[in-house]
């Protein structure tokens, strides 16, 4: 990306080094003018335009479907948020006593504490824990028996920024009629993405982080053949197949996963996450990707050049995601976090140290000056 096109599609402040995008992002340009307009356009016309609105989300519905390979935009719902979907996943299949889930102690507590929630229902959870160089997916995959109904992993982990290897969990899915499900909140938008290649069931995903949107809106996909089978708990105008047949006496679920929507859409939110995902695929998730991984192996490698530094995240290429996440020997993390927040750096402290996260707008002269605050 040229600096011409950085300073087209972002306005960040100059002095700010933003690296927290697996945190809340900064919204595009085009994001903030899709969303001014739409306030402009709603202040002074009001919902006159509403079936313009809905072609809007029309569009945002397959921009996610292309996103992730699904077959068809019936396998996309539009939800508030990653943890609601996960909640439709969780308290949409009929579990018995006796099930069981694996996930990872390593997850993020929306994609723990609602599989723990089931217990209640006699359901085993299983919190697999593996160290930083262990198999983390050989992991999983033994923690399984003929018990368990599920599978639930983050595709990257929020803290350490491994990347797994979802298509080799997904595999063994398959081969036992294992549901899987991914949390792909720290990859889309970063990272290609596949449902198909691999093989998952469910998919769910916030727009505020990668991909550049809104809080406050999700991506879910559910595989066509799960829709009808997932117990539905909230009832809505939004959700029945004849949505805009407001006087039928009779009504069923749409037969997509809009059904998992039970009322009004957040149109404000369409409108940004239809924006931002206008720049992703304009840019290319594969050079968007390139260039994502191209900066985490910069940092890895410069700070790794320093023998007081301990990377935390994975240096296996193909363990690497947009998350660098390191601590210090001769430094308090918690001071070291402080001095460059105190010098306009935007990171986050988890999993026992700093975790830096630039987008691939990110640009190399950002990054050096970061590398000279913290070497």
């Amino acid at each position: 990306m040229t600096t011409n096109d950085y300073e087209k599609e972002f306005n960040l402040n100059e002095d700010l080094i933003h690296v927290n995008h697996a945190a809340v992002a900064p919204w595009p340009v085009r994001t903030q003018q899709a969303v001014a307009e739409f306030a402009m356009e709603n202040s002074t016309q009001g919902s006159l335009n509403y079936l313009l609105w809905m072609e809007q989300e029309s569009m945002l519905r397959e921009q996610c479907r292309s996103l992730i390979n699904a077959e068809t935009t019936d396998e996309i719902a539009l939800l508030k948020s990653t943890s609601e979907a996960l909640s439709v996943v969780a308290y949409g299949i009929d579990w018995q006593a006796g099930d069981s889930v694996v996930t990872s102690f390593e997850e993020f507590p929306s994609n723990r504490l609602l599989w723990q929630s089931l217990e209640k229902y006699g359901v085993n959870v299983r919190l697999v824990e593996y160290e930083h160089d262990e198999d983390a997916e050989q992991a999983i995959i033994n923690a399984t028996d003929e018990s368990t109904k599920l599978i639930s992993i983050s595709a990257v982990q929020y803290a350490s920024g491994r990347r797994m290897d979802l298509a080799r969990i997904g595999q063994h899915c398959e081969a036992n009629q294992i549901l899987f499900c991914v949390d792909a909140i720290q990859q889309l938008g970063a990272l290609d993405f596949d449902v198909n290649k691999i093989k998952a069931d469910f998919v769910a995903a916030d727009g505020h982080k990668w991909m550049l949107g809104a809080e406050g809106l999700a991506l879910f996909y559910c595989r066509r053949k799960h829709i009808p089978t997932l117990k539905l708990h909230q009832y809505g105008w939004h959700m029945v197949e004849k949505m805009h047949d407001f006087n039928a006496k009779e009504w069923e679920p749409a037969y997509s996963a809009r059904r998992f929507e039970c009322g009004s859409p957040n149109m404000l939110g369409i409108m940004a996450l239809q924006a931002s995902l206008s720049l992703i695929h304009e840019t290319g998730i594969k050079n968007i990707e390139q260039q994502v991984l191209n900066n985490s192996r910069y940092l890895t490698e410069q700070l790794g050049s320093d023998k007081s530094i301990k990377i935390i995240s994975p240096k296996e290429p193909d363990k690497q995601a947009g998350i660098v996440t390191f601590n210090h020997s001769l430094k308090d993390t918690d001071a070291l976090f402080d001095h460059l927040k105190n010098n306009h750096v935007f990171c986050a402290p988890r999993g026992g140290g700093i975790r830096l996260s630039p987008h691939y707008y990110t640009p190399r002269e950002k990054l050096d000056t970061l590398l000279a605050l913290i070497l």
